[in-house]
């Protein structure tokens, strides 16, 4: 039949888009494995000895940097005597634990409060941050690029001396200071949010007797990139958004080919690394040139870089001058994100989160779902209630479809008369065939639209299952208890119950299972096709589906179980209105019965 051709090559099509998302945009072990084997390696690795290469920054004029890892390298003994005098600022926000070293005053050790590397609550915190001894190896600096003129300035080396209580929190801001030969003197305030916004704000008063130029720099650098393989479905590495060229999305390995890139000047913008669910990111002062970098270095300890050099800040004797840079360092928390872009007007901060080419879908499914997770207070049921209102959008579409399929089912006798009338001359049997559609006003491909409504709908609530961190570790009921991990049960070990660990391609879990049977329901609502191929694919294809959803998001097989069985429904009410067969019923029995053989 007609209906039911066009209805197996849309199963056909959606198959094809699937298979190529799974291979192509899935990420083939689940988060929460990847993130419990990142952490552990760090936890595991070694330390290695202090190595912390000088900035070696692009540009600057006639400022004279250290080359990377030359000068910027702290030996041994000196090493020793700088541990002494350094001194630890510790953070405690809300949000964020850690310290700021004294020595370069970076930011370098950095905990998340509220995430965990695993579902288990005991689980330890997420730590963004490491020093750069440790074998991750993961900061922020700010410093200047010094000349003769202007003697030794902030940099890597640099001691600083904290004025006050060493403890940096909400509203207690902390200052170091530091002055050197030429009499210029450097006043830092540390100040932090209750989330994950720092401001560091230096005074540079000049008392050395005659006027100087002071470019600004400002780094991230990491010396591992993560343990665990990209995905092309979202972006991870580095990234910013300055100039003319706005958006920079570059990957490690690109950059490990590339070894810089450099875009052109900014007066505003951001820029620095970015993790699935994390990044840090450096906001330059707003008005003030500066020329960003993307680098990758291989000289020794190999580590990747964002960072940016401002123009030269001219600073009259007797004069000062105030330069102001913000880090963000913590989650990527859609809604802290947005509102930080709005308060601070950062330029396009909130591209920080990769929604992907479809964003004008994407974004908008997560602002449902995030509004009715603070309704209903789960986000499994937010998706259930999101489906719900999906489909109410789409009823007037898909009720007209579901109508023009039942019409078919009416006129099946018509069709079958006409097939056999001109069964020896097939370019009149279309005619025919479409003079009947036309009378009876009837859409032959009606039937692919519910199908295809549903693939644009489902990549975006992949990709808000995926990318968005308001989903990790999200429950759900029962043994759901993170919505963006596949179902952790296996109908091949029955559920737990037998004593092995199943190999992940065979973790066919209760609710792929589920959704396995809705879509077999579903299908069964059409007549059996009477080609013996279509009938095989009509068969088989809620198996294929079963095993290869499996490895999706939780909360994405929950939402395509859900929206199958509304489609039955809506489906069913649809056809016994317009008088035609629900096929179900004898589709059922046709499965679990055989013909008997004729005499």
């Amino acid at each position: 039949m007609e209906n039911n051709r066009n209805f197996f090559l849309t199963i056909a099509l959606s198959v094809v888009i699937l298979t190529l998302w799974q291979v192509f945009y899935m990420n083939p072990r689940i988060e929460a494995q990847r993130e419990t084997a990142r952490i552990q390696a760090e936890e595991q690795a070694s330390q290695q000895a202090a190595q912390t290469p000088a900035p070696d920054m692009a540009g600057g004029g006639d400022a004279t940097m250290p080359q990377a890892g030359t000068a910027g390298t702290v030996p041994g003994a000196q090493a020793a005597a700088q541990a002494e005098q350094a001194v630890r600022v510790s953070i405690d926000t809300p949000s964020l634990s850690g310290s700021i070293n004294t020595i370069g005053a970076r930011l370098d050790e950095l905990v998340l409060k509220d995430y965990r590397v695993s579902v288990n609550p005991d689980s330890d915190r997420i730590q963004l941050l490491y020093p750069s001894s440790a074998n991750p190896g993961y900061f922020a600096e700010l410093g200047y690029a010094g000349s003769d003129a202007t003697g030794a300035v902030p940099g890597p080396d640099t001691v600083w001396t904290v004025e006050g209580e060493p403890v940096l929190s909400p509203g207690n801001p902390v200052m170091l200071t530091f002055t050197n030969d030429k009499g210029l003197t450097f006043q830092r305030s540390f100040a932090v949010d209750e989330h994950y916004m720092f401001t560091v704000e230096d005074t540079i008063t000049n008392a050395s007797g005659a006027a100087v130029s002071l470019p600004a720099y400002g780094r991230v650098t990491r010396f591992n990139k993560p343990d665990t393989r990209s995905v092309y479905v979202l972006h991870e590495g580095l990234i910013g958004v300055t100039g003319e060229e706005g958006l920079q999305e570059i990957g490690y390995s690109s950059i490990e080919e590339d070894k810089r890139v450099v875009p052109g000047k900014s007066t505003n913008g951001w820029l620095g690394m970015t993790d699935k669910y994390w990044a840090v990111t450096m906001i330059p002062q707003s008005g003030l040139t500066f020329q960003p970098r993307f680098a990758y270095f291989d000289d020794g300890r190999t580590r990747y870089q964002a960072d940016f050099l401002t123009d030269p800040v001219e600073i009259a004797d007797g004069a000062s001058a105030n330069v102001k840079t913000q880090i963000f360092a913590g989650a990527k928390e859609v809604n802290e994100i947005n509102a930080y872009k709005d308060k601070f007007q950062i330029r396009e901060f909130d591209l920080m989160i990769d929604w992907g080419w479809f964003y004008f879908i994407t974004k908008p499914m997560f602002w449902l779902i995030d509004h009715l997770y603070k309704l209903l207070g789960n986000f499994g049921l937010a998706i259930l209630a999101t489906t719900v209102i999906v489909k109410l959008i789409f009823f007037p579409l898909a009720n007209k479809s579901y109508v023009s399929m039942a019409k078919m089912k009416t006129v099946q006798p018509k069709m079958m008369e006409i097939r056999d009338t001109y069964a020896d001359d097939k370019m009149r049997q279309q005619q025919e065939m479409m003079e009947l559609y036309k009378r009876e006003k009837i859409n032959p491909i009606a039937g692919c639209w519910p199908i295809l409504l549903q693939i644009p709908v489902f990549f975006s609530l992949y990709k808000v299952l995926y990318v968005t961190i308001e989903m990790r570790h999200a429950p759900f009921y029962g043994w759901i208890n993170d919505l963006s991990a596949p179902d952790p049960t296996s109908l091949f070990n029955l559920f737990g119950l037998l004593p092995y660990d199943v190999p992940s391609f065979l973790m066919i879990g209760v609710w792929p299972l589920i959704m396995g049977v809705t879509m077999f329901l579903q299908m069964r609502m059409n007549p059996t096709p009477p080609d013996p191929t279509q009938a095989m694919i009509f068969t088989w294809m809620p198996v294929v589906f079963t095993f290869m959803m499996a490895a999706f998001p939780a909360g994405l097989i929950i939402y395509w179980a859900w929206n199958n069985t509304l489609s039955i429904i809506q489906q069913a009410v649809i056809m016994k209105r317009q008088g035609a067969k629900i096929e179900l019923w004898d589709n059922l029995k046709g499965v679990f019965t055989r013909n008997k053989p004729a005499e």
